[in-house]
C-alpha cells in the first residue's frame, strides 16, 4: 500500500513563496510530488535531488567533520529562488522550492514540521497478536 502523501507535501507550500514540493527516495524514486508540479518534471527533479543529498554527504569533510551522517540540509540558491533539501527519515529526502524572498526560517521549520508528519504517516503500530497476554 502506498500513501497518498499529496497533503503533507501540499502544506509545505502554505509558506508564502513556497511553489513546489517532493518526496524523495535515496535511489532518486519519486515517492511523492505536491500538486503544483507535474509527475514527469517531479521524476526528472526526484533523481537530482538525490544525487545532490549524495554531493552533500561526499563533501562534509570540508566542513571538517568525517561523518556524512551529520547532514542535515542543502540549500541552493538561484536568481529567482532556493531549493531546499533535507533528510525525511531513513532513505527519504524532502526537497522544497520557493520564491528568492521567502522566509527561509519559516520554509526550513514547515519542512522539518512535515517530516516529523511524515513519520507519523508511515508509522505502524506493532500488531497484538490475539492469543496474547498483553
Amino acid at each position: 500500500m502506498n500513501p497518498d502523501l499529496t497533503w503533507v507535501l501540499n502544506d509545505v507550500l502554505q509558506v508564502p513563496g513556497a511553489r513546489h514540493a517532493i518526496l524523495v527516495s535515496a535511489d532518486g524514486l519519486l515517492l511523492a510530488n505536491s500538486s503544483e508540479i507535474g509527475r514527469d518534471d517531479a521524476e526528472t527533479v526526484a533523481a537530482a535531488m538525490s544525487s545532490m543529498q549524495s554531493l552533500s554527504r561526499a563533501v562534509a569533510p570540508f566542513i571538517g567533520t568525517r561523518d556524512p551522517g551529520r547532514w542535515r540540509q542543502t540549500l541552493l540558491e538561484y536568481e529567482d529562488g532556493w531549493i531546499f533539501l533535507i533528510a525525511a527519515g531513513s532513505g527519504a529526502y524532502l526537497a522544497a522550492t520557493s520564491a528568492a524572498d521567502v522566509d527561509m526560517e519559516a520554509m526550513s521549520f514547515r519542512m522539518q514540521q512535515q517530516v516529523a508528519a511524515l513519520g507519523k504517516a508511515m508509522t505502524t503500530p506493532p500488531r497484538q497478536h490475539a492469543d496474547s497476554e498483553i
